[in-house]
């Protein structure tokens, strides 16, 4: 009798554990499928000659005269966003953002099935930017200009606008744009090492070049390049950049001389100094600190401990700051439903990026055996890492909308991004030519959704009260960029992983409880 009322206890405990893991993942997010989908967004974006194997059909070749004019093969690339423009600094940061997830998560990427699609997506870029690097001193910058393009609204299949092409040289150098490139190059030498050692040491060679410029003729390159400034205008300045690129290109070499350049200059060029509350594709300096916080895991940085701490301890400022609890007025904003608001302008971007630093730094915490210690106590590892789920989650429908922002993903989301190639019809459907104004007649202000689904884009996002207003011409809510997707690989490899790992300890679970 008492064995049979134990027997009853034991039962109804581990129903009721079970019952608990039910309810703390219902409403789960599928992180397998949202990586699946941010991968494919990139080849929305594709310029140039679409390879056999594109799978966005609703896409055609483009941009295949870009640099004829100036005499340079520019063709390739990535658009940035929902126009034609190729800007050199966002699309280095994009690729830049698409290596790291790849060097931080590669097995958890494999694992869902994408790390081929992952590395095409890298590729794509790295390709482009060895044709851009002429020689070692000249890096063409853009190609195409926003003014002209804004005038348009056009497939990228037919478009009529100026591809005028603009570089960074010796006489108008931009160190930023330089570095940038330089990083990416340098991390995506690190994807490629094993696979393919020969084009890894290529992109080695043209990062190492590339760094040399931008230290050898310093200077902004919007201050070079007037025409990138309404659009992307380099606010932080170069040295977060060149630190970065030196960071990266130790990472990738092992070279003492790039780490000697990281630390001799992480006072003078504010690697130390600058305590940060943003990460994006202009401010560098927080995913710098914490690239440099992880060098503190190897025993052979220990003789440069000291200025590594620093650099810990502005790491460390940006993730309280996210976490809120840093003082008051150096906290970054959230929503009323908890999403972290930078900028009305494409918010999203934001939050991609500040969730991989701190899914990333999530794991140091955990490797190093360390906490987080902020301005309002101490953190654990899995206090950040429930964070940054909580922002992935809001992404994918867990907000007052429940809608989801990254575009294709579950029953609901934004059915009129602000991207032309997305809200006109396909040319692979009709290859009447639609000319520049006749897009803003025929497609821009129709209240249909758009006919071609630009599947995982993340757009702008909602506003600092949580509201969005899906429609074409509110683009600072309703525009995509490929820096917004490029931060969510890494982030949705990592929770996919935990959610496979999650399902296996519910099956388990079902399995002791069969077993009673």
């Amino acid at each position: 009798m008492e064995e049979k009322k134990k027997k009853t206890q034991w039962h109804n405990l581990l129903l009721l554990l079970l019952t608990l893991n039910i309810f703390t993942t219902a409403g789960a997010f599928d992180y397998s499928d949202a990586l699946t989908k941010s991968l494919l967004y990139f080849e929305s974006q594709r310029s140039g000659r679409l390879p056999y194997n594109q799978r966005v059909a609703w896409r055609d070749h483009s941009g295949l005269t870009d640099g004829l004019e100036q005499g340079v093969d520019l063709v390739g690339g990535y658009y940035d966003a929902g126009d034609h423009v190729k800007f050199g600094l966002p699309m280095a940061f994009t690729v830049t953002m698409l290596s790291w997830s790849v060097i931080e998560y590669r097995q958890q990427i494999a694992a869902a099935g994408e790390l081929e699609h992952a590395m095409e997506a890298i590729k794509w870029g790295t390709d482009y930017f060895i044709k851009a690097h002429t020689s070692p001193n000249v890096l063409w910058a853009e190609v195409g200009d926003g003014d002209t393009d804004h005038y348009c609204w056009q497939r990228p299949e037919d478009m009529t606008t100026s591809r005028q092409a603009y570089k960074i040289d010796e006489k108008n150098p931009g160190s930023d744009l330089a570095g940038e490139s330089a990083a990416a190059l340098a991390a995506a030498a690190l994807v490629f090492k094993e696979s393919n050692p020969h084009y890894s040491h290529l992109l080695l060679h043209h990062a190492q070049q590339l760094f040399e410029f931008g230290d050898k003729y310093r200077e902004k390159y919007d201050w070079s390049l007037g025409v990138v400034k309404s659009y992307y205008a380099s606010v932080s300045g170069f040295k977060d950049e060149l630190l970065w690129a030196a960071l990266w290109l130790y990472k990738a070499t092992d070279n003492e001389e790039y780490l000697k350049y990281v630390i001799n200059k992480a006072n003078s060029f504010g690697g130390i100094g600058w305590a940060m509350t943003e990460f994006s594709w202009d401010v560098k300096f927080a995913g710098l600190q914490l690239l440099a916080s992880k060098l503190l895991l190897e025993e052979k940085h220990k003789k440069h401990s000291h200025i590594l701490k620093l650099y810990k301890s502005k790491a460390d400022y940006y993730m309280c700051s996210c976490l809120n609890k840093n003082t008051a007025a150096k906290n970054v904003e959230r929503t009323p439903a908890g999403l972290l608001y930078v900028r009305r302008w494409n918010n999203m971007q934001y939050v991609s990026a500040a969730s991989f630093l701190l899914t990333v730094y999530s794991d140091f915490l955990k490797t190093s055996n360390g906490k987080l210690s902020c301005h309002g106590g101490t953190v654990g590892y899995e206090e950040v890492l429930s964070f940054a789920k909580s922002q992935m989650d809001y992404i994918l429908g867990a907000n007052p909308l429940n809608m989801s922002y990254l575009v294709g993903y579950g029953p609901k989301f934004p059915q009129r991004v602000h991207h032309r190639g997305a809200s006109v019809e396909s040319y692979r459907e009709n290859k009447g030519f639609i000319g520049c104004t006749q897009g803003y007649d025929s497609w821009y202000a129709r209240e249909e959704p758009n006919p071609n689904v630009l599947v995982g884009a993340l757009v702008g996002g909602p506003d600092c009260k949580d509201n969005f207003v899906d429609r074409r011409d509110n683009y600072m809510q309703t525009e995509a960029c490929t820096y917004n997707t490029a931060p969510l690989v890494g982030v949705f490899a990592k929770f996919s992983e935990l959610e496979v790992q999650e399902n296996v300890d519910q099956g388990q679970n079902l399995d002791l409880v069969a077993s009673y």
